[in-house]
C-alpha cells in the first residue's frame, strides 16, 4: 500500500462530514497524527469526539481544538484550565483562521483567563500575562463584558478595566479613581495621564517610534508639543487624527499642503463648521468627499465606523469591499439608527458603511441588496445575517480574497449552481462541483486541471458508489473520494484498517 495513498485516505476520512464518531475516534491515534489539524481544528465534531479531544493526552490535539472555529465558545472554553500553557494561549488567541466576527467566550472563562496568575517558582514558556494579551486582541471579549468589568467585585477585573480609559465617560473614570482598592486607584491614576497633556509632553520620546506615534495619535496633546510638530512637520497625520489635539493646531492642519492631513481634519467629529465648509471646497477630491459626506453633528464612533470602510492610508477615499471583508465590532459603536440614516443616503460611501452593520432591519437589508453599488451589496453579504443568498453568491464569485470567509456563511448557496460548473475560476467550479442538487454527477470535473475541483467532484455524494470506490485507488482523487459522505461507515473503517490504524479493543 503506497504511503501517500494511505495518508490521502486518512485525510479524506478526517474531513468526511458523514463519518460517525467511532470512525473519527480512531483518528486520534498516533498513527493518524497527520490528520489531527483537519480533524480537530478544521471541522465540526460530534459531541462524543469533542469529549475525547478535550481529554486527550496529546497537546497538539487539544491545541488544535482550542482554535476550532466550528466549535462553540463553551466547548473551547473548557480548555481554559488546561495543564499546558500553549493550549490556553491557543484558546486565548481565538479560532483560526480568523474569518469574520468571533463568538465571545463565556463570562466565567474570560474572568478566569484575565485573573489567573502563574505558579510561583516555576518557569513558563508562555506566561499568564502573555495569554491575557492574546485574549485582549482576539475579538473574544464582548463590549458588554468590558463594560461590566467596571463594577465587577473582583479587583483584578476592575484593574484590567482601567486599560479602556479612553472609552469611559467622565463619571466612569471618576469611579475608578475613587475605587475602594488602592491597586485599582493607582492603575486608574496612571491611565488618567493619557488625558493629561503635560504628562504626555514629559513622556513623549523625541525619536520616531511606535510609542511616539501611539501617544500623538490617541492621547492628550499639549500646545507646546503640537507647535513643535508643526514647526518640524512631524507626525501631522497623527495630530490631525487625534481627538485631543488643540483647536489652534487643527486650524493650521486644515490648511496643510498634505491632502492626507487635511482629510483627517475633514473627518473630525469636532470639526468647526466654517473650517469644514472650507474643506468642502478643497482642491483634493479625497478631502472634499470626507468633508461633505458626513454632516454635522458627528460623533467619534461614527468617524471610526466610516474609517473602517473608506480607509485613509491608501491614497483613495474608497477601498473595495473585497479588501474590507467582514467588519469587526468596535468598542464604541454608533447606534443602529445612525446606520439606518446612512442606508438611506444618496452617497454610496455612506451606504457601504450602512451595509457593514449586522443590526439593520430587514426592510433596509432588502433595499441595500438591490443597491446599484456592488461594494454595498458585497459588504452586506459579508456582514448581515439576512443578506439574500443571491448576493452572497455574487460576492463569492466577485471577491476571491473573501472566499474563505464566505464559505463559513450558511447563506452561501450550496445548490442550484449548475450554471457555474464551467466557470473560469477554479474556486467557483469547486463550489459548483460540490452541489448535491445537480441533475447529474459532475463526472467531467473529475478530470479538471485544478486539484481543488477534482477533490470537490470526488467528494460529491451524487457519484455512484462504484465510481467512488474506483477513485479511492487513484492518487489525484483518493482524498476527495475518502471524504465522500456516500461511503458507508464500514468502508471508512476499512480505509483506516488499510492505513494501519488500530481498531479499538472490543469489550
Amino acid at each position: 500500500m503506497p504511503s501517500d495513498l494511505a495518508e490521502s485516505w486518512l485525510r479524506g476520512v478526517a474531513a468526511n462530514p458523514a463519518a460517525p464518531s467511532d470512525v473519527l475516534l480512531r483518528l486520534l491515534s498516533a498513527q493518524a497524527r497527520a490528520t489531527w489539524t483537519i480533524l480537530c481544528e478544521e471541522r465540526e465534531l460530534p459531541a462524543e469526539v469533542v469529549e475525547a479531544v478535550l481529554a486527550h493526552p496529546e497537546r497538539l490535539i487539544r491545541r488544535s481544538f482550542a482554535r476550532n472555529r466550528h466549535a462553540t465558545a463553551e466547548q473551547r472554553g473548557r480548555l481554559a484550565d488546561d495543564v499546558d500553557a500553549h493550549v490556553r494561549a491557543a484558546l486565548a488567541s481565538g479560532p483560526r483562521p480568523r474569518l469574520g466576527r468571533v463568538e465571545a467566550l463565556p463570562d466565567e472563562i474570560l474572568e478566569h483567563l484575565l485573573t489567573v496568575r502563574d505558579d510561583e517558582g516555576s518557569g513558563h514558556m508562555v506566561t499568564a500575562d502573555e495569554i491575557r494579551q492574546e485574549l485582549e486582541v482576539s475579538g473574544q471579549i464582548s463590549p458588554a463584558f468590558r463594560r461590566r468589568m467596571l463594577n465587577h467585585p473582583d479587583t483584578e477585573l476592575r484593574y484590567w478595566a482601567t486599560g479602556l480609559w479612553l472609552w469611559f465617560t467622565p463619571g466612569q473614570r471618576d469611579a475608578l479613581l475613587s475605587d475602594p482598592d488602592p491597586v485599582v486607584r493607582e492603575a486608574a491614576l496612571r491611565q488618567s495621564r493619557l488625558l493629561d497633556p503635560m504628562a504626555m509632553e514629559r513622556e513623549l520620546p523625541e525619536e520616531g517610534c511606535h510609542h511616539r506615534g501611539l501617544l500623538l495619535t490617541n492621547y492628550a496633546v499639549s500646545h507646546a508639543v503640537a507647535a513643535r510638530c508643526l514647526a518640524d512637520r512631524r507626525d501631522l497625520w497623527s495630530l490631525a487624527h487625534n481627538p485631543h489635539t488643540p483647536g489652534d493646531a487643527i486650524t493650521r492642519l486644515a490648511r496643510d499642503p498634505d491632502p492626507h492631513v487635511r482629510e483627517r481634519v475633514a473627518a473630525r467629529a469636532d470639526a468647526d463648521p466654517t473650517l469644514l465648509a472650507e474643506l468642502g471646497q478643497d482642491p483634493d477630491s479625497m478631502v472634499r468627499t470626507r468633508a461633505l459626506m458626513h454632516p454635522l453633528p458627528r460623533t467619534w464612533p461614527e468617524r471610526a465606523a466610516i474609517d473602517r470602510i473608506i480607509g485613509h492610508t491608501e491614497g483613495t477615499i474608497g477601498r473595495t469591499a473585497e479588501t474590507i471583508g467582514a467588519v469587526d465590532d468596535m468598542i464604541a459603536e454608533p447606534p443602529t439608527s445612525w446606520y439606518e440614516m446612512c442606508a438611506a443616503s444618496p452617497d454610496h460611501l455612506l451606504r457601504r458603511v450602512a451595509a457593514s452593520c449586522p443590526r439593520l432591519p430587514e426592510d433596509l437589508v432588502h433595499r441595500l441588496a438591490a443597491d446599484p453599488d456592488a461594494d454595498v451589496r458585497h459588504l452586506l453579504a459579508y456582514n448581515h445575517p439576512l443578506a439574500p443568498p443571491t448576493i452572497v453568491l455574487d460576492a463569492f464569485v466577485a471577491a476571491p480574497s473573501r472566499r474563505p470567509y464566505l464559505l463559513t456563511l450558511p447563506s452561501l448557496p450550496r445548490t442550484g449552481l449548475h450554471h457555474l460548473l464551467d466557470h473560469d475560476d477554479p474556486d467557483v467550479r469547486a463550489l459548483a462541483a460540490a452541489d448535491t442538487g445537480l441533475g447529474r454527477p459532475p463526472l467531467h470535473l473529475l478530470a479538471d486541471p485544478e486539484p481543488c475541483v477534482r477533490r470537490a467532484a470526488a467528494a460529491n455524494p451524487l457519484l455512484p458508489l462504484d465510481v467512488i470506490s474506483s477513485l479511492l485507488d487513484t492518487p489525484e482523487h483518493a482524498e476527495g473520494a475518502a471524504a465522500n459522505p456516500g461511503l458507508p461507515a464500514e468502508r471508512l473503517h476499512g480505509l483506516l484498517d488499510q492505513g494501519g490504524l488500530p481498531r479499538p479493543a472490543t469489550a
